[in-house]
């Protein structure tokens, strides 16, 4: 927000050793709650160019700002340490821009590697200079081996090991980013393919300045063609000038598929053969997504197969909604509902390309991260304190400054007269009012009154 200062949530840790390079190698210091040196994955690159040209489109992203708010100026944040998970056969690499608008995310399959080890575990790996330097000079020439542990990320080549204790602040978007971008995937659809030679020139021809007015994506003469009125087959993008940063990988690209729900976010893999690199960005560039709510409804009331399902989670890439609940004979709402209380704890993302959920654990404290909702605390308030009355046909929810009827149309679906729903719809997740009718519902307390 203007004027504000950015909320950082506070891990202190150790590292046995900064990020830096010496004689023999470069190592990327990691943090962890359990300092080891065991790596739990080690391998040679099998295309040390490529595989670094790709990271370092992620290392272009976390220092980005790809919008910066009117009478705010633009403020670096101290710590943008990407998260690196092992398990499933791979290692993805994850990260959000400056600005929280744009999530990377970088999939290394296993054959991108000559592995002797790959275990599950999670670390943050420093993207600092000196590592982005290094990454620069690889070739495809020499061996370069990767060894990633909780204690650090370890590229030979060049190294140095002194010890230093550092203090890592994570800021709170990226932790509220990680579910909502998460929810925003789940509702996506492929649209459209590309080749990588197209995928190069529409890359190449993309607007270099912010455009004002929304922008539609169709298929045009074996290419894209960019409109600023509704085509029939296209797809609605907002700020596609951010996606100019793939520019900079587009020659490594064997083809480029692009994803969107139809609400402006959309989604785009850049495939290489032996590695997946996703840009998803938001629907506006103002918008970052940290500030959406779209998981709001799965937050408001707790699962009950939740713990059931957190107990089968055995870093697998490849859990389905469906399958879950077959094997936990539930409801797929009710897994759903689990799957983003689960994502709210950093213990699963999504893959699009898998149309599948994975398991990893983020390196932080993320059982807090409900309670960054604004929203969803006024509405458990309200509900808490009589402030909803249910009828038939919907709620009364009283306000602050006024009463507000909270309907279900035909549909199931829950409407709201305050302002905040009339002027937002549902493009940013329900408001404070229909989540404590919703709330109150389910805990069957509310008082029948208001016809």
């Amino acid at each position: 927000m203007a004027g504000r200062a950015a909320a950082l949530v506070e891990h202190v840790d150790r590292y046995n050793r900064p990020s830096g390079v010496g004689n023999s190698g470069i190592f990327l210091a990691a943090s962890s709650s359990t300092a080891t040196s065991a790596p739990f994955f080690r391998g040679y690159l099998a295309m040390p160019r490529r595989t670094a040209d790709l990271a370092l489109v992620l290392a272009h992203v976390v220092r980005t700002r790809f919008y910066t708010p009117p009478g705010l100026l633009q403020r670096l944040i101290a710590q943008r340490d990407p998260v690196i998970t092992c398990g499933g056969g791979m290692l993805r690499l994850e990260a959000f821009s400056a600005c929280g608008g744009v999530y990377a995310r970088l999939d290394l399959r296993a054959e991108a590697f000559d592995a002797d080890r790959m275990e599950p575990g999670t670390s943050n790996v420093d993207f600092n200079s000196t590592m982005r330097a290094a990454l620069a000079k690889l070739s495809d020439g020499e061996r370069a081996m990767l060894e990633v542990s909780a204690e650090g990320f370890t590229l030979t080549s060049e190294s140095a090991e002194p010890a230093f204790e550092r203090r890592v602040q994570l800021p709170i978007r990226w932790m509220k980013g990680f579910v909502e971008v998460q929810a925003h995937q789940t509702r996506m659809e492929r649209r459209f393919q590309m080749c990588g030679v197209v995928g190069q020139r529409f890359l190449r021809e993309l607007p270099r300045q912010r455009t004002a007015q929304p922008v539609w994506i169709t298929p045009w003469n074996r290419s894209m063609r960019l409109s600023h009125t509704r085509m029939d087959g296209g797809i609605l993008a907002g700020g596609i000038e951010r996606l100019r940063i793939l520019g900079e990988v587009a020659r490594h690209a064997t083809e480029i598929e692009v994803y969107s729900a139809g609400d402006g976010a959309t989604a785009w893999q850049l495939e290489t053969g032996d590695a997946r690199l996703f840009l998803v960005l938001s629907p506006e560039a103002s918008l970052g997504f940290s500030g959406e709510g779209q998981v709001l409804n799965s937050l408001s009331t707790k699962s009950s197969v939740t713990p059931r399902l957190r107990g089968l989670l055995r870093w697998q890439r490849d859990l389905r909604a469906c399958a879950l609940a077959d094997e936990l004979q539930a409801s797929e709402a009710d897994v759903t509902a689990a799957l983003a209380e689960l994502g709210t704890s950093g213990l699963v993302g999504y893959d699009l390309a898998e149309g599948a959920y994975f398991h990893r654990e983020l390196p932080f404290d993320m059982s807090h991260v409900e309670r960054l909702h604004p929203r969803l605390r006024a509405a458990r308030e309200l509900a808490r304190t009589g402030a909803v009355e249910i009828n038939e046909k919907g709620a009364w929810v009283r306000g602050r400054e006024a009463d507000y009827y909270v309907r279900r149309d035909t549909g199931g679906e829950w409407r709201c007269s305050c302002p905040w729903a009339s002027r937002h719809g549902d493009s940013r997740g329900p408001c404070k009012h229909i989540i404590a009718a919703q709330i109150a519902s389910e805990m069957g307390s509310a008082d029948v009154g208001r016809p």
